[in-house]
């Protein structure tokens, strides 16, 4: 819009710029009159004709004031102009239209916000149809890709099916969802995890490359994360050992701006209600996007009758959960996490308690304030008051500081004060 705006700015310019005997002309193009022959008679002839010369002095002013006057107008004009133009572009930018916020989606994917590859590039992939703008892969070639569901390529499991590591044609290296549809409730997942993210397209939120089924078997395919779940990196193998503070910092990032895309540029608004480390997945880089959005709402109301889709309890706003009827194993999870909560809570307020509950891999590695200032977001993120909760753009903008700029926050490294945290063995005693 600036653009258009200011090259129409600019032709109106050019046009301006003109000869104003062009201008003073209602016909631009039409032929100059001649230019009178040269006259015999000397000047004192001519100067001894009053009347002529009047006239002659009568025109030249009659031509000035139209000169004057097309002047004034032209002028007239392009101030008009440049007010009109300046105040529809101080108004679209001050207020942006709903129309905008409604095509944000569109917008985002024609920027390459995303980075997943698209199969219209793969020719050899066998497409069988269209699930509205989600592509319909022939399930054959799924099942071949994962070796017909080989044990060894799981790469994860959930409440209704396994996710598989998959190769299909052209060497693409896909993460493939199988879900058990006996269950209507894993349906219900299905219809609404692709609807959802046939529409989303951000670099925190994992991207949808299609979908296929077979009987009561519902299969989603996405792009691959290399370096798997959240959970798989803090409790696995490796037990969070290639996840610096750093690191920790951009992956609660790159959740923070994901979260805030779907609650403040999703038009309507998408609510998680599963936000936990099995669903934060990684990339070869650590980008850190968002997944699994089977049981995610488009606005904030809930059924009470549906409670039981609130999301894995543990991780959502105990408010969601008031009205609820649980069974007993449900209660008693929620009782434990409750425990866990309250057993951390005096520790996360308490700076000489802090260090006792910092990962053993990453302790005495950060600036202390930045550990303090971490805590304090994370307490205020689980009061039981909701009001008290902040926003998510204000923890998105209270952990930008404490990213480096090369992986996209705005802290430098090289100048990071030389602090250690209190009861640091490497600690230098001398006064």
């Amino acid at each position: 819009m600036k653009r258009k705006l200011l090259l129409f700015l600019l032709m109106l310019l050019l046009i301006l710029h003109k000869p104003i005997s062009t201008l003073a002309s209602p016909y631009p193009f039409a032929p100059s009159p001649q230019v009178p022959p040269f006259s015999p008679f000397p000047n004192s002839m001519s100067a001894s004709s009053p009347g002529i010369v009047m006239g002659a002095e009568q025109r030249q002013m009659d031509s000035h004031k139209k000169m004057v006057i097309a002047i004034a107008i032209a002028s007239t004009s392009l101030g008009a102009v440049i007010l009109s133009v300046l105040c529809i572009w101080i108004y679209h930018t001050k207020y942006p239209s709903k129309s905008k916020g409604k095509n944000v989606q569109r917008s985002d994917a024609e920027k390459g916000l995303t980075s997943a590859p698209t199969l219209s590039k793969f020719s050899s992939i066998k497409l069988v149809g269209k699930k509205g703008c989600v592509p319909i892969i022939d399930y054959k070639q799924i099942e071949k890709a994962t070796g017909n569901y080989k044990e060894s390529n799981i790469l994860g499991e959930g409440g209704f099916g396994c996710v598989y590591k998959a190769r299909l044609e052209d060497n693409l290296e896909v993460a493939v969802k199988k879900l058990h549809c006996e269950n209507p409730c894993a349906e219900q997942e299905f219809e609404n995890e692709v609807e959802l993210l046939s529409k989303i397209q951000h670099p925190n939120v994992i991207s949808l490359l299609g979908c296929s089924s077979n009987e009561d078997t519902r299969i989603i395919v996405y792009e691959l994360m290399h370096n798997g779940s959240l959970e798989t990196q803090l409790h696995g193998p490796s037990h969070g050992s290639a996840l610096t503070w750093h690191l920790r910092m951009k992956i609660a990032l790159d959740t923070a701006r994901g979260l805030k895309y779907l609650h403040e540029h999703c038009y309507p608004a998408v609510i998680h209600r599963d936000l936990k480390s099995s669903n934060i997945l990684l990339d070869t880089k650590f980008n850190a996007k968002l997944s699994d959005f089977g049981l995610a709402i488009t606005n904030g109301t809930q059924n009470k009758n549906n409670i039981k889709l609130s999301g894995t309890l543990g991780y959502v706003a105990p408010e969601y959960l008031l009205d609820g009827m649980f069974l007993e194993h449900e209660k008693q999870l929620l009782q434990n996490f409750n425990c866990y909560l309250f057993e951390a809570m005096p520790q996360l307020t308490d700076r000489s308690k802090l260090p006792n509950i910092v990962d053993p891999v990453i302790k005495d590695t950060m600036d202390p304030k930045h550990l303090y200032q971490v805590a304090a977001v994370a307490v205020l993120c689980v009061q039981p008051e909701p009001s008290y909760r902040p926003l998510i753009a204000d923890v998105l903008h209270s952990l930008i500081p404490l990213v480096p700029v090369e992986l996209g926050g705005t802290l430098k490294v090289a100048q990071l004060p030389q602090q250690v945290l209190p009861g640091n063995p490497h600690e230098d005693s001398s006064p």
